[in-house]
């Protein structure tokens, strides 16, 4: 068993402890994080050529978009599979190398393996879920939509780490993240929200940046309109790929490792309060007799 009281991110969180501890973790292991999130995104990039956007756009014809669009399933779906696959080594690392040294990103890569395939599953059966959500956020408007975006967000975070820590069980992994998000939902909710906004405005700042070099196209594709359709050209050049991959590789690891604050912080929560978990192997469970104080001497009957 292994003993994940010793990892540095299992500890009752507040919400400037839970990003100090990430900025602390992501500082020490920047490198390997860093180098392992940009062979992941070049990956992604290289794979997203796959689809032809340029030729999207030209199509006026509602029947032939929908007959481009349907050529496109594979290739989508070989791009979902490759990034969930990533998704697992990026998280396994994060969850396993600080308590075990002989976790590296390459034995990190073969052992996710086995979470995978429950991986997968779970991901089909919350996509059915996130959209029955989203309808239900759409009926409530904007706020709605927003809120349900964060709530579903939030169950996602909570999905890998419980099949890493608690083993690949897809029943025990649904209802495990459902009690841990709801256990402290609106401290959950809130800290995701949070997380959120500091990756659109961090991801914004350094997109920014990387359009630096492109912005006499982007300039004239605002003086002439009719230029937009070439400004697909801009996502297959080889130095946007590159600049690209650097920039998500700076803020792609965030993920595994907020994902893995928020259930370490609702675990140890768990623990603290003595909530425990019934396997049926417990010798010594609470009684409900066992919560009240036993009769003094005095108060039994003569």
């Amino acid at each position: 068993m292994d003993n994940f009281s010793t990892h540095p991110l299992y500890k009752i969180h507040t919400i400037d402890s839970a990003i100090n501890s990430l900025g602390k973790f992501y500082s020490k292991n920047f490198l390997i994080l860093f180098i392992t999130s940009f062979v992941i995104s070049l990956g992604m990039q290289l794979l997203t050529l796959t689809f032809n956007f340029r030729e999207l756009m030209t199509i006026t014809d509602p029947l032939e978009m929908l007959d481009k669009l349907r050529g496109m399933i594979l290739p989508f779906v070989a791009v979902s599979l490759v990034s969930l696959l990533l998704t697992c080594i990026l998280h396994y690392y994060v969850i396993y190398n600080p308590i075990d040294s002989s976790v590296n990103i390459f034995t990190a890569a073969y052992r996710s393996l086995r979470y995978y395939l429950p991986y997968l599953i779970i991901m089909i059966l919350f996509t059915f879920m996130a959209s029955f959500a989203m309808l239900l956020g759409l009926i409530a408007l904007i706020i709605g939509i927003l809120f349900a975006a964060v709530y579903v967000v939030t169950l996602y975070l909570f999905i890998l780490p419980i099949l890493m820590v608690e083993g690949p069980h897809i029943g025990n992994a649904l209802s495990r993240t459902f009690t841990l998000v709801h256990r402290n939902f609106w401290s959950n909710i809130g800290w995701v929200a949070i997380f959120i906004i500091l990756l659109v405005v961090i991801s914004i700042l350094l997109s920014g940046i990387l359009l630096i070099p492109f912005a006499g196209k982007f300039f004239s594709i605002l003086t002439n309109p009719g230029e937009a359709a070439n400004a697909m050209n801009i996502y297959s050049n080889p130095i946007f790929i590159i600049l690209s991959a650097l920039v998500n590789s700076l803020y792609l690891p965030f993920l595994p490792i907020f994902a893995t604050i928020l259930y370490f912080n609702g675990k140890a929560r768990e623990e603290d309060s003595g909530v425990v978990r019934s396997t049926g192997d417990e010798p010594d469970q609470v009684k409900a007799e066992d919560l009240y104080a036993p009769p003094k001497p005095e108060d039994k009957a003569d």
